[in-house]
């Protein structure tokens, strides 16, 4: 169904280029977020999704892709676009309710003041981010649950898990990154990126085509030297020199071999036995060889 020519007919697409790169372009990411959706199991049909929009390009992308993927019936769940809004000095508070109501999304802006929260205990010189996110990761829960959904929805691309990966490596001793597919603590709530598959450079074409009206997150992005800068910088070094690495190494988060790591927990070294040994040395009879079967013409001779 994706696979026609047909012009997009979602309003989220209204003003979508015709353009052959374009095309390509939308259908890639359609496709890959498809292949997320399926791959790990986040359909249950007659739920409803708590879709979170920041402003930024990813969730923009996000919302898009399953408005339309829910426009064309493939898609069977109920979709809520929500805004929190965590107070941040100049953030534009109209310019998402505006555009939803534009739109026709079914939204919830929410305000809470996380920012002054943040400002407070967080000391000078430390990031925000750790903070900042799990205020924001209580408020989506509440909301999702008071609006009946099954699941919040976040728009963490394919960069952003790698990135993830290589900062929990460098910096936090483990190896872990952002599951396409969580289960919270409470076990009640999905956490759902269905953008696992797609790269962040096709999420900013695809916004900026679209001339989506793009917020900056100028809490976090005002702060140099985050550990996710530093590993950004590597990961396009890497990929400078070798384009394509990012997406090998994100298929090897998806290719874990735990007899071959080293975590007792995830594998039974201790508990490894050799096989005792089932086959015999063959005897001198079976193994002689065989000179009825040598050509007169090949055997030796007096």
């Amino acid at each position: 169904m994706l696979d026609d020519e047909a012009e997009p007919i979602h309003p989220l697409f209204r003003n979508a280029p015709s353009t052959t790169e374009f095309k390509k372009l939308r259908k890639r990411i359609i496709r890959e977020t498809r292949d997320a959706i399926e791959k790990y199991g986040m359909i249950e049909a007659g739920t409803r999704w708590l879709v979170c929009l920041s402003g930024g390009k990813d969730s923009y992308t996000l919302l898009a892709v399953l408005q339309e993927l829910k426009w064309r019936g493939l898609l069977p769940v109920d979709l809520l676009a929500c805004n929190l809004d965590q107070g941040q000095p100049g953030f534009p508070s109209t310019v998402l309710p505006a555009f939803l109501e534009e739109m026709g999304v079914p939204h919830r802006i929410e305000y809470r003041d996380t920012y002054s929260i943040v400002v407070d205990k967080v000391p000078a010189g430390r990031t925000y981010c750790s903070l900042c996110s799990r205020l924001r990761r209580g408020n989506l829960y509440r909301i999702a649950r008071e609006e009946g959904c099954s699941a919040v929805v976040l728009g963490h691309h394919r960069d952003d898990l790698l990135e993830t990966f290589f900062m929990n490596l460098f910096f936090g001793g483990r190896m872990a990154t952002m599951p396409p597919k969580l289960l919270n603590e409470d076990g009640d709530l999905f956490v759902y990126r269905p953008l696992a598959f797609v790269s962040e450079a096709d999420c900013e074409k695809f916004a900026t085509s679209m001339q989506y009206p793009i917020i900056p997150c100028d809490l976090c992005g005002s702060q140099d030297g985050l550990q996710r800068q530093q590993v950004k910088k590597i990961l396009d070094e890497w990929e400078a020199r070798t384009p394509g690495r990012r997406q090998i190494m994100f298929r090897a988060l998806m290719n874990a071999q735990p007899s071959h790591l080293a975590d007792t927990a995830l594998f039974d070294f201790a508990g490894l036995t050799r096989q005792a040994a089932t086959h015999q040395a063959p005897s001198p009879a079976t193994n002689a060889p065989n000179f009825s079967q040598i050509p007169p013409n090949l055997r030796d001779t007096d």
